[in-house]
């Protein structure tokens, strides 16, 4: 994918989770299994993801390579690095790290927390205006799970990441 096509992607699912989101019942909102989070829980952990991620795109470039280095080999394509992270997933049996883990989250705060998502993809994307496709594909980002990945890989994993919690939520909410 190139930068547009990535662009396009973070709107359109991102988009769509919130609009699953907002038409949620109460219920249905505040819903999760047993150890599991519920869907606003699910909405502000990928909030607090995507704000990492963004973060990571306002430092200098050449802070970046300094801190983390620089690509050794080519990014992966997308279905490449959603096997990769499905199958670290698969081996782990953790919690999100701490800092990426939601609070209490109930209804009442539901058009709150989905606006709070909406506004961390557009961050996100109005950052990715300093970015060329080469130095996506040269620079690196640690993730928690998958070690130092490309920024395109990043964006990749945020795309996938979004779909991959909308899957959890829809998953779960067979069970209300």
């Amino acid at each position: 994918m190139n930068r547009a096509e990535i662009i396009g992607k973070l709107e359109e699912v991102y988009g769509r989770l919130s609009d699953f989101l907002l038409d949620l019942s109460q219920d249905e909102y505040e819903y999760a299994p047993e150890g599991k989070w519920n869907a606003g829980q699910q909405a502000e952990h990928l909030s607090k993801s995507v704000r990492a991620v963004t973060t990571g795109l306002t430092v200098p470039k050449l802070m970046i390579g300094y801190k983390f280095g620089k690509a050794n080999r080519p990014s992966l394509e997308y279905r490449e690095l959603v096997e990769k992270y499905q199958n670290k997933l698969s081996d782990y049996d953790g919690p999100a790290p701490s800092a990426y883990s939601p609070g209490k989250v109930k209804f009442v705060n539901a058009q709150k927390n989905v606006k709070n998502l909406q506004d961390a993809i557009q961050a996100m994307i109005k950052r990715l205006d300093g970015w060329s496709g080469s130095d996506m594909d040269k620079y690196i980002f640690p993730h928690p799970l998958m070690g130092k990945i490309t920024v395109r890989e990043m964006l990749y994993f945020t795309i996938y990441h979004a779909e991959h919690h909308h899957g959890l939520i829809r998953r779960y909410l067979k069970g209300v």
